[in-house]
C-alpha cells in the first residue's frame, strides 16, 4: 500500500542522518515523494504508466553516485527521489496482483516491465495492499523513523501510519464499495474507470 512505499522511501534516507545530517531532511522528503510518485498513475494505467521497475533503478545508481561525489540539496534530493521510486516499483512485484480484490489471486499482473514489454507476475509475499503483513511492514518501518526524526517529519510518519491502519481496516470494504459505485457512473466516464473497477 502507498503508506508502506512512502515509509520505505524515507527509511532509505536514514544513512544521511549520520553522514550528512544537514541534507537528511531533503533526503527524507525526497524519499517520501519518490515512494509516492509511482502511484500517481492509480487511475491512468496503474502500475504501468509511472512504475518503472527496470529503469528507475538504472537511473538511481548514477544519481546516488553524483550525490556521494557532490552532495548538495539537488543531487541528494534527486538521488533519494529516484531511489524511493525504484524501490516502490520493484517491490510492487512482491505484492498481490492488479485487481480489485487481490486476495482472490486471479491476476497475473503485478507491475509492468517496460524494458521487456511485459507484465511481471505477482509473487504475493504480501498477499495484497492493506493486508495485515502490509500494515506490519508500515509499522516496522515507522519505528526507526519515529525515533530518528522530530518536528514535521515525525508528524508525517505518524500520520502515514494512521492512514495505513485505517486503510488496512477498510481495505476489503473499499473493494466492495468500488464494485457498487463505479458501475453507477455515467457511461461517458467509462474511459477513465480502471478495468479492475468494472
Amino acid at each position: 500500500m502507498l503508506p508502506t512505499h512512502v515509509l520505505a522511501g524515507m527509511l532509505l534516507a536514514t544513512p544521511l542522518a549520520l553522514v550528512a545530517p544537514e541534507l537528511a531532511p531533503i533526503g527524507f522528503v525526497a524519499g517520501f515523494l519518490g515512494g509516492l510518485t509511482p502511484d500517481l498513475d492509480m487511475y491512468v494505467g496503474h502500475r504501468r504508466t509511472l512504475h518503472y521497475p527496470v529503469y528507475y533503478p538504472v537511473i538511481a545508481v548514477p544519481a546516488l553516485l553524483a550525490a556521494a561525489l557532490a552532495p548538495s540539496p539537488v543531487t541528494v534530493g534527486a538521488a533519494f527521489f529516484l531511489l524511493g521510486a525504484a524501490f516502490h516499483s520493484v517491490t510492487d512485484m512482491y505484492g498481490g496482483g492488479l485487481e480489485l480484490r487481490p486476495w482472490e489471486g486471479n491476476s497475473d499482473k503485478a507491475v509492468y516491465d517496460h524494458h521487456r514489454d511485459r507484465w511481471i507476475p505477482p509473487r504475493r509475499g504480501v498477499r495484497y495492499d492493506g493486508a495485515v503483513e502490509d500494515l506490519a511492514l508500515s509499522v516496522a518501518m515507522s519505528v526507526p523513523l519515529y525515533l530518528l526524526l522530530d518536528g514535521p517529519l515525525r508528524r508525517l510518519v505518524v500520520a502515514t501510519v494512521i492512514v495505513a491502519a485505517v486503510y488496512a481496516v477498510l481495505r476489503r470494504r473499499l473493494a466492495d464499495a468500488a464494485a457498487v459505485f463505479f458501475p453507477l457512473l455515467p457511461a461517458v466516464l467509462d474511459p477513465y474507470v480502471p478495468e479492475r473497477y468494472r
